[in-house]
């Protein structure tokens, strides 16, 4: 029997459960069943023990836990291989699913220290001024809820499709309850049972319901979400769910999608891009075999060409061998039980109605070191619409099938993929610019993600069906409405976003960061030479003035070779409404600006790498005076190194007070000083 993950403890139902078979042989391997468990403590331990634990740590401390959860899970992979060709998966197809999962969790831990602060609390944008003094502003921030995040997945990506949905939210503070589908959950569960025993994790930031989830959604309130991911009709039914419609909770939803993959009509027999074309189609109806929710299941081609992509793409298939995944050879494997190949099949029945199979038998196929019946085994099949058919825009079958559609015109291509109602992700092969804007502008707005491939991309391209954690995973319509992953934006979806007002004194306390228009320290040592430990947000620097000559500036232009004529050519510069006369070049003020502030003798301020925001607001001209005042904005030590990153507010003026120019100053500062030796 399967075991969940509840409130510190494994628990096992002690009815008989049902039995989980081999995809490929029908043997049983293992049982499931929640009969007893308390989903009510669940919810309440996630939120009094994980989610206190887990906002107790920065977004850089969460980020280095799940960079060590994946690191970790890396080095058992092999383990999770042999139990995914259980599901009937391939070497390739659980490469894609366990190995694709650990990546994206490198990938958004990664995010998260790159992107996000060393803190609790992201700024949304610049702080806005409400007040004409610059005493009232408003600045969006975002937190994280006091909830529990419940991810209910399919069974087609029992490693993916929790990681992906867990390394989010918990960066983002909230801890996760999972519930995989059951046909594949024993897989879900040995990675679950891996991540308890490492101890990585704060405890309740996890739990695993293996079973049904029957009440857990009772459960949840306002400040919960639930991410699904399966079919159309239990969307709607979630979408229906009191706790849904009036109880707040936030619900995100992955449903059916009729993907699409369109040839560009500039595309001829021999051009690199058909090539491309008709091994992405094949490609997509194989891998999984079919069983991906990114899968092209429609194939729009130009009606020309329709003979050959069948051809093509026929002949392509009749190299595909289908059996057993572990054995040699086998290029496809089961589908994930009986059930869904029974499914499959009246999918495909269904779209005889107006298509007709040009390759392959849904009910018989060759197998290798496997039973055809008592393993879920399907022969890739290929159909042809009639003119005019609607069933391949209505019938989703999730395993090895696809259908080829023909058009006429552009505009024709466009009205056929929008009669999917919405898709996760669609393929646009064309070689040809005009096409490819054309085809991109009308099918976006039915379209999550959308692949432009051609020669030049094919060599890096990650192929039609493979969601990547720094793009937006998700669709519209019959697609579900949800979105996942694109990096931070799936942290950030995960938070509440608030309007704060108030002083400048008072945002910059609750957000961490200085503001412009909040205090600032100035004292005799200077802020470069503070090390990490002694800096504080508001340590302020303002420098001497400096007046900038006419010298200057021709010794600028003639060092860089900016010769621009508002620097060099007074009878020209006087011509130009902005400046009225030779004004400095606005580089050479951020540079005369650093020799103001900078202290010149080693220190902890070990580099500066970067200028951020950069706005040159008022002109200067020759005889100008300029000051600047540079205050410490932000300070982010770095996990794993002896020194962090602080962010500089640079603010030059004139003579009259005017600001000259506005930017931010990032440097590296070292977190002791003096350094202690290497070893």
């Amino acid at each position: 029997m399967l075991a969940s993950y509840s409130c510190g403890t494994w628990f096992r139902a002690t009815d008989e459960g049902e039995p989980l078979l081999d995809a490929s042989t029908g043997e049983e391997v293992a049982r499931i069943s929640s009969t007893g468990l308390d989903l009510a403590a669940m919810t309440t331990y996630a939120r009094e023990v994980g989610g206190p634990a887990l906002r107790a740590l920065t977004f850089h401390e969460r980020a280095a836990a799940l960079k060590a959860m994946a690191k970790m899970l890396g080095e058992h992979k092999d383990d999770f291989y042999a139990l995914s060709a259980r599901t009937g998966a391939t070497q390739r197809d659980s490469m894609v699913d366990i190995d694709g999962g650990i990546g994206t969790v490198f990938s958004i831990a990664s995010k998260g220290t790159r992107e996000l602060p060393n803190d609790v609390v992201v700024l949304d944008g610049q702080p806005e001024r409400l007040g004409r003094e610059g005493s009232f502003l408003g600045q969006h921030v975002y937190t994280s809820r006091p909830g529990v995040a419940v991810q209910i997945n399919a069974f087609n990506f029992p490693v993916w499709g929790m990681l992906e949905k867990l390394a989010p939210a918990f960066l983002a503070g909230l801890p996760t309850i999972v519930k995989p589908a059951s046909q594949t959950a024993y897989v879900t569960e040995a990675v679950v049972r891996r991540i308890v025993d490492s101890g990585l994790l704060p405890e309740g930031t996890l739990q695993l319901l293996c079973g049904s989830p029957a009440g857990l959604i009772d459960e949840l309130g306002a400040q919960d979400s639930v991410a699904f991911t399966g079919s159309a009709a239990t969307g709607a039914h979630l979408r229906q769910h009191p706790s849904v419609l009036h109880g707040g909770v936030q619900l995100g939803v992955e449903a059916d999608s009729l993907n699409c993959s369109i040839l560009g009509t500039d595309v001829g027999l021999d051009d690199p891009e058909f090539e491309l074309f008709v091994k992405g189609v094949v490609t997509e109806m194989t891998v999984k075999a079919g069983q991906k929710c990114t899968a092209i299941r429609r194939v729009i081609v130009p009606a020309a060409m329709a003979d050959d992509v069948v051809a093509a793409v026929s002949a392509r298939l009749a190299k595909v061998t289908v059996g057993h995944p572990t054995s040699e050879g086998v290029r496809m494997g089961a589908l994930a039980s009986l059930a869904q190949r029974d499914e499959v099949r009246k999918a495909v029945q269904a779209l005889r109605a107006s298509s007709e199979i040009v390759f392959g038998n849904p009910d018989v196929v060759d197998v290798v070191n496997a039973d055809a019946e008592t393993g879920a085994f399907m022969s890739p099949v290929l159909l042809k619409a009639h003119p005019g058919a609607s069933e391949p825009h209505d019938i989703e079958p999730f395993g090895p099938v696809a259908t080829v559609i023909t058009y006429d015109s552009l505009d024709d291509a466009i009205r056929l993929a929008a009669r999917g109602q919405g898709s996760l992700a669609g393929s646009i092969v064309t070689h040809d610019p005009s096409v490819a804007r054309t085809l991109a502008l009308g099918l976006a707005p039915w379209h999550g993600r959308l692949l432009v491939l051609d020669r030049t991309s094919a060599a890096e391209s990650t192929g039609h069906g493979s969601p990547l954690p720094v793009l937006v995973h998700g669709g519209p319509g019959r697609a579900g409405g949800g979105e996942e992953l694109g990096g931070v934006r799936a942290v950030l979806h995960h938070m509440q976003r608030s309007a704060i007002q108030g002083s400048p004194d008072m945002l910059s306390a609750i957000s961490g960061q200085w503001i412009t228009g909040s205090s600032r320290t100035e004292t005799d040592v200077h802020p470069f030479r503070k090390s990490l430990a002694e800096l504080a947000v508001g340590d302020t620097i303002s420098s001497a003035t400096r007046t900038v000559t006419l010298d200057d500036i021709d010794h600028f232009a003639e060092f860089t070779g900016d010769t621009f004529y508002a620097h060099t050519d007074e009878a020209a510069a006087q011509q130009n409404p902005l400046f009225g006369g030779i004004v400095a070049h606005g580089y050479l003020v951020v540079s005369l600006a650093a020799g103001l502030f900078v202290d010149p003798d080693p220190g902890p301020v070990l580099a500066n790498f970067g200028v951020d925001r950069l706005r040159f607001l008022t002109p200067v001209k020759a005889g100008d005076s300029i000051q600047v005042t540079l205050t410490v904005k932000q300070i982010t030590p770095r996990t794993n190194a002896d020194y962090g990153e602080v962010r500089w507010d640079a603010t030059v003026v004139n003579g009259s007070g005017d600001p000259v120019a506005t930017y931010d100053v990032l440097t590296l500062v070292a977190k002791q000083w003096p350094q202690e030796p290497s070893a």
